[in-house]
């Protein structure tokens, strides 16, 4: 039994390092596949970016709680596949796409089966006595760092060679890993603990955030999570453009940055996380990590030399820290037949913080770079406000050492009907 769910973990680590992989692999090559649709219009590319971009996020918003209150009915075995699958031919449909709208349309297909972390994060929850899911969820932070790091530099060398390969690569690593799944993943969640039927009044964004309602601590840490997402977006949005502007930093120097942060990522995650909710706890981990993370972009703001900011890259790495914990706080404040239904509600708050942010950290350093308001670092500061406010919401919502204990227990089956 020890060893089946040893096997199952690799293979959840296997899915979402691949999935990661594959997504890396065909960021340096998109947007020079929608450059060409658009004859090298770079105004009308850099809009199309960020309308793929919230296209996917919609999807996740609409479509995470159904996929979550399906795996709680029927398991989480079928929608890790589903996703798998569903990514591979979203792949191919890109690879294959012969006009821009078909591009959308592989995004859509994407948004909307995209669920292999958010399940896998319940599979992991169903396997793992609550102790010990924080440690696994760190070790996935390092997955992701490793497909941050190896798919983009891949992904750059295949569409040296074609635009189109590195699509096709993609495909056939999602596709694979569905094969290997069939034949390999045993299902985690027995008949007895799944959710006796299919809700459609759950299976919404607005019924499935309901659930995060139902418990203070619950909400609470719901509210801090949502801080978190969004100021994660400010990476997507200023990292490039900021670094580019302030420093002059060529693509080699920002290619190089960019893997420092998958790098450091990887080595706080797979190796330091463990050690600290042992050490510390979770509930401390979640404060050292959303507070070295702000000090990390106040340093971002202030760094007035490339290599300040690079030494701040490092410090900002221990956001990992928090994202493990507070992933396993959460999951022991529902039963084992709403860890999906938990995880489809995490999904709609990022989808939210993908839709929202974006916007939002543009406008603000689009405002902050024009004569009369030059102050490259606001994005960067108001990122760590949103973090030191995710820190005090998480400090009002924690229980107090003497129940801690107590409260740390998961909800039997029985107490969720």
């Amino acid at each position: 039994m020890v060893g089946a769910r040893k096997a199952a973990i690799g293979f959840i680590f296997i899915t979402v390092l691949l999935d990661i992989f594959a997504f890396g692999i065909i960021a340096p090559v998109l947007p020079r596949l929608i450059l060409n649709f658009e004859h090298s219009d770079v105004a009308r590319t850099s809009e199309m970016m960020g309308w793929f971009v919230t296209t996917w996020a919609v999807m996740q918003f609409f479509f995470a709680p159904v996929l979550g209150i399906l795996s709680d009915r029927f398991g989480r075995r079928p929608v890790i596949l589903l996703s798998n699958l569903g990514l591979g031919l979203d792949y191919i449909v890109m690879a294959l796409a012969p006009t821009l709208p078909w591009l959308f349309v592989g995004r859509v297909f994407s948004g909307l089966t995209a669920s292999s972390m958010p399940t896998a994060n319940a599979y992991l929850s169903d396997v793992l006595p609550p102790e010990k899911r924080a440690k696994a969820f760190g070790i996935f932070g390092a997955a992701f760092g490793i497909g941050f790091v190896l798919g983009p530099a891949l992904g750059g060398w295949l569409g040296a060679i074609s635009p189109r390969l590195p699509f096709w690569v993609a495909a056939c690593f999602s596709l694979l890993n569905a094969c290997y799944g069939f034949f390999v993943l045993p299902e985690s969640l027995p008949k007895e603990r799944r959710a006796k039927r299919f809700k459609w009044s759950k299976a919404n964004p607005v019924g499935s955030l309901r659930l995060l309602r139902s418990h203070h601590e619950l909400f609470g840490m719901a509210a801090v999570n949502f801080l978190a997402y969004l100021a994660h977006e400010v990476y997507a949005m200023v990292f490039i453009l900021y670094c580019s502007a302030r420093y002059g930093w060529t693509q080699g120097q920002l290619g190089a940055s960019l893997a420092m942060v998958g790098i450091a990522t990887m080595i706080v995650s797979g190796g330091i996380v463990g050690w600290s909710v042992k050490r510390f706890g979770e509930w401390t981990s979640l404060y050292l990590g959303m507070g070295l993370a702000a000090v990390g972009f106040v340093i971002f703001g202030a760094a007035s030399a490339g290599w300040v900011f690079m030494a701040g890259i490092v410090v900002n790495a221990f956001w990992s820290l928090a994202s493990a914990p507070s992933q396993s706080i959460m999951t022991r404040r529902v039963s084992p037949s709403e860890q999906g239904e938990l995880q489809g509600a995490i999904g709609s708050m990022r989808g939210i913080a993908m839709i929202v942010g974006p916007g939002m950290f543009s406008l603000t350093f689009a405002f902050f770079m024009r004569p009369g308001h030059l102050f490259p670092g606001a994005p960067w500061y108001l990122a760590a406000i949103m973090l030191l406010a995710a820190v005090a919401i998480a400090a009002r919502v924690s229980p107090a050492p003497a129940s801690s204990q107590r409260q740390a227990v998961e909800l039997k089956p029985a107490e969720a009907e």
